[in-house]
């Protein structure tokens, strides 16, 4: 936690950085980073920051998984994307474990961090056999989608940058 001093009404006090924005009432107050080193997205400019939605989970989602935006009598819903079949692409990922019926945040673009034993500097396709994940192997069975997801940047961190998915025949 940062503490700074600052002339209030005349007094110096020791005031507290500000980690996260409420709005118009925290205006010209000093920021301080995170716990992660970053500043929170509540802090940036309208249209600045994180391109997410939230939306409810379809079905249990695990941190770092690849999802599949569609509508679920009219309401878009978050589920696993996968490559085993048509209609499931990736079209974004989440960061956080996320119950059936309870609220997403799906992240539509950038890195996702919460996956594990990736070959760094591979690049990254969504996985046929277990949905929900990216894998360096191409799909080759008949009709499974072919689609890249992005790069792997280190060990546990992907670049998702999402292309056309491609049906095998």
């Amino acid at each position: 936690m940062a503490k700074y001093l600052a002339l209030i009404a005349g007094l110096t006090r020791e005031v507290i950085g500000l980690v996260a924005s409420a709005g118009a009432a925290d205006a010209n107050k000093i920021v301080e980073t995170g716990s992660n080193g970053r500043l929170d997205t509540s802090l940036l400019p309208a249209g600045i920051g994180a391109d997410t939605e939230q939306m409810p989970a379809s079905e249990a989602l695990a941190a770092g998984d690849l999802v599949h935006t569609w509508s679920n009598a009219g309401v878009t819903n978050a589920r696993k994307a996968d490559a085993s079949a048509t209609g499931k692409r990736a079209r974004g990922f989440v960061l956080s474990a996320v119950a059936p019926g309870a609220t997403a945040t799906v992240y539509f673009e950038g890195r996702d961090d919460q996956l594990s034993g990736l070959t760094p500097g591979s690049d990254l396709y969504l996985s046929p056999t277990t949905p929900g994940r990216a894998t360096n192997a191409v799909p080759t069975g008949t009709g499974q989608v072919v689609q890249p997801v992005g790069a792997a940047i280190n060990a546990t961190t992907m670049n998702f940058e999402p292309a056309e998915p491609i049906v095998l025949a």
